[in-house]
């Protein structure tokens, strides 16, 4: 090699350098945990880290209606939590846009005064558990780490990484952090026709196969389940007239009579009577108030 290419060598190489440092990301930052109530974790080539939430949903549990029992179960639970009591891992499972999810940040509004942070985890980062426990293991603050619309396939490794976490490992889960996961599954995971073959009959007792028992060793280790299930009609009516209040929308009997059979066709149009539907179809319907306006 030429002495003379060496200058031009170290050049490329350290733009190949630059280069890859920008494919990585940003570089994390040291996490503040006075600057939020909510945090979600990052992780690229470079490094991870907890990312703070400067704008969480502003949900209030008011504004779940129809969801009475979940609220109080898990409520309750979340309070034992902050006062420092025992409290369980939930899990909180049924039907899609039914409020799992919105539960949970709602509870986070409600106990943050009192110490309750969150901090959301993707799928895909669940191998990360024990590190962000490791992050705030030791911290004041009460943490649930939230984990939403879960759902493994066989051999996952996220899935093995969740069961450690929960309560599968040598060492004792910290006293300040709780997991909060949703699922459309009761059992996170698909079942198969296959698996009913593969129970057994023995002394009069039913038995599950290997592959069930697999399934539920995860579901159990969550001490808490809640489930969701779809809104009656009047339900879904009553949820829409909720969210056209908080958005300023006054009606008459003649278009309340109006706007409930709008609803009831953009709930059979979307094959769902869901609280999300209901918030969607109350945006619309507020939207075109306004513009009426």
């Amino acid at each position: 090699m030429n002495e003379n290419e060496l200058p031009r060598i170290a050049e490329q190489l350290t733009r190949i350098a630059d280069a890859l440092d920008r494919l990585g990301g940003p570089a994390p930052r040291a996490t503040d945990f006075a600057a939020a109530i909510a945090f979600r974790w990052r992780n690229n080539t470079r490094a991870a880290w907890l990312d703070a939430v400067h704008h969480p949903a502003t949900l209030r549990l008011n504004d779940l209606k129809c969801i009475e029992r979940q609220k109080q179960a898990l409520s309750r639970n979340t309070l034992q939590f902050v006062r420092r009591l025992p409290a369980n891992n939930a899990l909180l499972w049924g039907s899609r846009g039914t409020g799992k999810s919105s539960l949970i940040r709602a509870l986070l509004n409600e106990y943050h005064d009192a110490g309750l942070r969150l901090i959301e985890v993707e799928k895909h980062d669940l191998t990360d558990l024990p590190s962000i426990v490791d992050c705030v293991h030791g911290r004041p603050e009460r943490f649930v780490i939230y984990c939403d619309d879960l759902s493994f396939e066989a051999n996952d490794p996220s899935y093995k990484a969740l069961k450690v976490v929960l309560d599968g490992s040598v060492s004792a889960p910290p006293d300040n952090v709780l997991i909060y996961a949703t699922s459309n599954r009761r059992h996170l995971m698909p079942e198969s026709m296959q698996e009913n073959l593969e129970a057994q009959h023995i002394q009069g007792e039913i038995h599950p196969g290997e592959t069930t028992e697999e399934k539920i060793s995860l579901s159990e280790r969550f001490g808490i389940w809640v489930s969701f299930h779809p809104f009656k009609q009047d339900d879904y009516l009553d949820i829409v007239d909720h969210w056209l209040t908080q958005m300023g929308v006054r009606s008459n009997s003649e278009q309340q009579t109006e706007w409930r059979a709008e609803a009831l066709r953009w709930a059979l149009a979307r094959g769902s009577r869901s609280g999300r539907v209901a918030w969607q179809f109350a945006r619309d319907w507020a939207g075109r108030a306004g513009l009426q306006l």
